[in-house]
């Protein structure tokens, strides 16, 4: 079998390959900012119901309950995945909109002042708001499709990443 060692692509798991918190002690505080987005696609018969770009359904508004999802979420990213540092989040804001191809767009920004990047935060931010507007709909159409979670940019590490559309 094949034992990981410090390999810089596996920053969680230890010279022994066990899991391991990565040690930021030795880090510098930077402004960190992550955006990640999600993408779910609607039946037409939910779509239907849109009124003034928002889904009014019997258990609320689907879009303003996403956002209150998709940031309690993000400041409690560090309950949810193993291994990744508690942080105290300064800023997080998830927004949603009906793009040209009539899907629901959902970006979720996450900043803070730290020694660790805040991408885990958004990316869960923006997975719970998706996984919300699936919950507030389904019982509308099982046809609901969470087409894609991903990064769009952070900024404030070791290094910037931002996605090229």
């Amino acid at each position: 079998m094949n034992t990981p060692t410090n390999s810089p692509d596996f920053t969680h798991l230890d010279s022994k390959g066990n899991p391991s918190m990565v040690d930021v002690a030795a880090k510098t505080s930077t402004h960190r900012v992550a955006k990640a987005r999600a993408v779910v696609l609607l039946d037409d018969s939910i779509l239907a119901l849109l009124q003034d770009n928002e889904i009014k359904t019997r258990k609320g508004s689907v879009f303003q309950t996403a956002i209150i999802a998709g940031v309690m979420a993000a400041k409690r990213t560090s309950d949810l995945i193993p291994l990744c540092h508690p942080l105290g989040l300064e800023n997080c804001q998830v927004e949603v909109h009906i793009n040209a191809q009539n899907e629901v767009v959902i970006d979720c920004t996450a900043s803070l002042t730290g020694k660790t990047g805040v991408e885990m935060e958004a990316l869960v931010g923006a997975s719970v708001a998706a996984l919300t507007v699936y919950d507030m709909c389904k019982a509308l159409s099982p046809n609901i499709i969470i087409k894609e979670t991903r990064l769009i940019e952070k900024t404030g590490g070791k290094s910037d990443f931002r996605l090229s559309e």
